[in-house]
């Protein structure tokens, strides 16, 4: 039989779960796709921290070590931020290495240029886990757009905002407390900006406006506002009006012109992101021929986006 050869950047919270679930779910993989599955390499920061990865796999903190493994299938890629991904990414597809990546950030701002690579390296480019962590968005739109039109969507697309206001409402906290809640459960980073200013989202949000719309607008053209300063009066007086506040992302296309935003909404009873909660992530998708549709599910934590990592390479 046959062996996939996969290599990991990234050992975080994500890639050390990758890397758990492909060591202990051998003979599903196995089964799904006929062949076995080794890991063969992470691309790690700092080499002198002790890492539970077994003997054999090469462990480095060089890119070009790495790539140089003799026929490497896939690479599953885990880190944060644009760069240095890209480039990585950039000489793996180029190279005709499949890629299969959960960073919102890297996409948002090189999802075109990567998916150039792509083609250009006859190599797959994937990205389920990027947009609303477990929850098969990407997959669902790609196969909505060969026949509908969709003309709304509205989302949850961070689920520490999301859960950081549902605390406060709960609770009856301040949004202090409700970040650093959020931060000892680890769903939010020491320095949350990313989370609470709305650029996680706005970044989701970029990918599937190339997904919709073929093409991204003007960044600064996008309003973009996240929860910091949202305060315990703030949603007590929503709330006595039967309303609540969600950190939405939404895209409207409208006679051929699309707006699109970020920003916390007060969204009355019934309205389908209304009763999610927690850490879920929801979108509620509007096709012209399918109706509305609404997936939910978590949108923060390590195993949601193991699950759509590995789902992508399977």
């Amino acid at each position: 039989m046959t062996t996939v050869k996969i290599a990991l950047l990234g050992f975080g919270t994500v890639g050390s779960s990758v890397y758990q679930t492909i060591q202990t779910r051998q003979s599903k993989f196995e089964r799904l796709i006929g062949r076995k599955v080794e890991i063969v390499g992470v691309l790690i920061q700092n080499e002198a921290k002790h890492r539970d990865i077994a003997e054999g796999i090469l462990v480095t903190s060089s890119f070009e070590e790495l790539i140089s493994i003799p026929e490497i299938d896939v690479i599953i890629e885990a880190i944060n931020g644009a760069e240095p991904g890209a480039g990585y990414l950039h000489r793996a597809l180029e190279k005709g290495i499949h890629v299969v990546t959960a960073n919102k950030e890297l996409l948002a701002n090189q999802g075109n240029a990567l998916r150039e690579s792509a083609d250009n390296g006859k190599a797959r480019l994937k990205f389920e886990a990027a947009v609303a962590g477990g929850v098969p968005v990407i997959g669902t739109l790609q196969q909505l757009l060969q026949v509908n039109d969709i003309s709304n969507v509205e989302a949850i697309l961070n689920g520490t905002s999301n859960y950081i206001l549902t605390e406060i409402a709960t609770n009856r906290v301040s949004f202090q407390e409700a970040l650093q809640s959020a931060q000892k459960l680890g769903y939010a980073e020491a320095d949350p900006g990313n989370d609470i200013d709305g650029w996680d989202a706005f970044y989701k949000l970029m990918i599937l406006s190339d997904l919709l719309l073929g093409q991204q607008p003007e960044w600064t053209q996008v309003a973009r506002r996240g929860i910091r300063g949202i305060t315990l009066a703030d949603i007590l007086a929503v709330e006595s009006a039967g309303w609540r506040i969600k950190p939405v992302a939404s895209f409207r296309l409208k006679e051929g012109k699309a707006r699109l935003l970020v920003e916390p909404m007060a969204v009355p009873a019934g309205h389908p992101l209304y009763e999610v909660s927690g850490v879920d992530n929801a979108v509620f998708i509007h096709g012209d021929l399918a109706g509305n549709l609404k997936l939910q599910g978590p949108g923060a934590g390590a195993l949601p986006t193991a699950s759509a990592i590995l789902e992508d390479f399977v």
